[in-house]
């Protein structure tokens, strides 16, 4: 089966660059299973209820998120309600909603989608590690195709876990830093693995602000708030090919495609 993964949407750029292309690469690549990182899709500061909406009606089977997940108030709600949006599960008990979704493929094949959150240079969660033993322990047996989005600062907390779960998942994906990294690969247990996917949103920019406003932050130390950049955009996306019988990977390869 193929699975895609498109990393952090962020803002309008990011949407209306999944809203051109999605249907293609689904129907292109044979898709059965469709993920997105929307942290960022609201301006770069979180998701809202109706863009959540939205993406779904595009054909996103499943969202992921990470620490912007909270910026939006109107989120908590609808976060309770909607299965298929995901904070990461490592969130102390009592945060609404989940960190893990079990849905049917388009192909008919039980799928587990995990979301956890790094805990270096991040908001105080739990042990990520432990919450993937824990959330992988819950699954029924028959749910072999499990994949991981990692939402961490470090690569190497992100490279921990992949190590950690080689064999026991499909993949391990990470998000958060913004920036697409060179080390695409299957490890020896059959768990696909990339460091950081990378963003959809415009590459123009200072991991999707506006360049000028990062650099005055930077210059001055002043607490300038970001805005989205316009500008360059770009999805990057992860295509996974993984035997549902098994649910090891195939293969993982890096899908890039450059707005209008």
């Amino acid at each position: 089966m193929h699975i895609l993964f498109i990393g952090d949407i962020f803002a309008s750029p990011g949407r209306r660059i999944v809203a051109d292309h999605l249907a293609d690469i689904v129907a292109a690549q044979r898709i059965d299973l469709a993920i997105a990182n929307v942290e960022n899709a609201a301006g770069g500061f979180g998701i809202t209820p109706v863009l959540a909406e939205e993406l779904f009606a595009l054909g996103l089977d499943v969202l992921t998120s990470g620490n912007h997940v909270w910026d939006k108030r109107e989120i908590y709600d609808y976060i309770s309600r909607q299965p298929r949006l995901l904070r990461p599960a490592n969130y102390p008990a009592g945060a609404p909603g989940s960190g893990l979704a079990v849905l049917q493929a388009r192909n008919g094949v039980a799928c587990a989608v995990l979301n956890l959150q790094g805990r270096t240079y991040m908001p105080a969660t739990d042990c990520p590690f432990r919450a993937a033993d824990s959330l992988i322990g819950s699954l029924e047996p028959a749910v072999k195709v499990r994949i991981v989005d990692f939402h961490a600062e470090l690569t190497s907390e992100k490279m921990a876990m992949g190590w950690y779960l080689d064999g026991r998942v499909s993949a391990v994906l990470g998000t958060h830093t913004h920036v697409p990294t060179a080390d695409t690969r299957v490890l020896p247990g059959g768990t696909a693995y990339q460091t950081d996917v990378g963003m959809t949103g415009a590459y123009d920019s200072v991991i999707g602000g506006r360049k000028e406003i990062a650099l005055e932050r930077f210059l001055t130390g002043m607490p300038v708030r970001l805005e989205a950049a316009k500008g360059g955009v770009e999805l990057h996306a992860i295509i996974l090919e993984v035997d549902s019988a098994s649910g090891k990977a195939l293969s993982i390869r890096r899908h890039t495609l450059r707005g209008d």
